[in-house]
């Protein structure tokens, strides 16, 4: 099950690294254009958030990433007629990356477990940090997510999540990671 948790985390951050190349202007003046550029459109199911926050409180700090600057995406994948949606996000700098899953289909007022999850920080440039899906998360309402509209006019998603991580390189202990999300499409 870990195995399976890293693989669909790992596929989650594939997304975004797509999702959040943008075009690049060297110091030339020249416009380069990305080589792969993400699918926005309805019939992917993967979705470039335009406007909106998503907002990660672990302990007591809070990361929040702005869709009009950093690079958030609500993703739909299909592994092995398995379905899941999930969130992923990486701030502009590339210090802060996370994402979750949870299986099945997305849709409004939906409560559902949290299947996958990480939260990295790259702290000096050399060393980085990791939060993971703790195996003691469960199948409970403290290892939800929360969709209270999704693909609804121009809200691409808005709710709320939270679940139990651990650290990798850590004695164990656990850290609840909860959040907001309020996603716009257009």
């Amino acid at each position: 099950m870990k195995f399976f948790r890293a693989l669909l985390v790992a596929i989650f951050f594939s997304a975004v690294i797509v999702s959040c190349q943008k075009d690049e202007q060297p110091a030339d003046g020249a416009l380069v254009k990305p080589l792969v550029k993400p699918d926005t459109s309805d019939n992917s199911g993967n979705f470039f958030a335009r406007k909106g926050t998503l907002s990660i409180t672990v302990d007591d700090s809070t990361y929040t990433f702005d869709a009009t600057k950093d690079s958030i995406a609500f993703i739909n994948v299909n592994i092995d007629s398995n379905k899941y949606f999930g969130l992923t996000a990486i701030n502009k700098a590339h210090t802060v990356s996370f994402g979750i899953s949870s299986p099945g289909f997305a849709g409004p007022e939906l409560d559902n477990v949290i299947a996958g999850g990480q939260l990295l920080f790259n702290i000096d440039g050399k060393h980085i940090k990791q939060l993971a899906l703790s195996n003691k998360a469960g199948n409970n309402l403290s290892n939800a997510i929360h969709l209270n509209k999704y693909m609804q006019d121009s809200v691409l998603t808005k709710g709320t999540f939270t679940t139990l991580m651990s650290k990798k390189d850590d004695d164990g202990s656990e850290h609840v990671v909860s959040g907001t999300f309020n996603l716009l499409r257009k």
